[in-house]
C-alpha cells in the first residue's frame, strides 16, 4: 500500500516536473489605437501607465504615407494608406512625449502622457 502511494507521488512529479520553474507566458501588451485621418491623429493625446511597455497601434486613413514620429525616443515608423502598424513601445517613464506626423508636421501632431 504504501510503496503504490510512492509510486504514485513519483508520477504525479514526473508529469508536473517540467513545468516547475518555467516560466508564465507573458501577459498579452496593452493596446492603444491611434488614427490619423485628415492630415490629424485622433486621439491627440494618449495617456499611458508609465513603467509598463505597451502597443501602440496606428491607422492611417488617409490616401498618403505617414511617418509616425517621436523623435524624443528615436522612434520612426512609416505607416502606409490605409494600412495599420503595430509599434512595440517601451515602457516610459512619467512624463509627456510629444509626436508628430512627420509628412503633415502642420497639423499631424500629439502627446503621448505616461502616468
Amino acid at each position: 500500500m504504501r510503496s503504490s502511494l510512492v509510486k504514485a507521488v513519483i508520477m504525479a512529479f514526473a508529469m508536473v516536473g517540467p513545468w516547475i520553474g518555467e516560466p508564465l507566458a507573458a501577459d498579452p501588451l496593452a493596446e492603444v489605437a491611434l488614427t490619423l485621418e485628415n492630415g490629424r491623429f485622433s486621439p491627440e493625446e494618449l495617456q499611458v501607465k508609465a513603467g509598463s511597455p505597451f502597443m501602440l497601434v496606428i491607422t492611417n486613413k488617409d490616401s498618403k504615407d505617414e511617418e509616425f514620429e517621436i523623435e524624443s525616443l528615436k522612434i520612426e515608423k512609416v505607416v502606409p494608406a490605409g494600412r495599420t502598424r503595430r509599434v512595440k513601445m517601451p515602457a516610459l517613464r512619467a512624463g509627456v512625449y510629444r509626436f508628430i506626423g512627420e509628412y503633415a508636421q502642420a497639423t499631424a501632431k500629439g502627446r503621448l502622457v505616461a502616468k
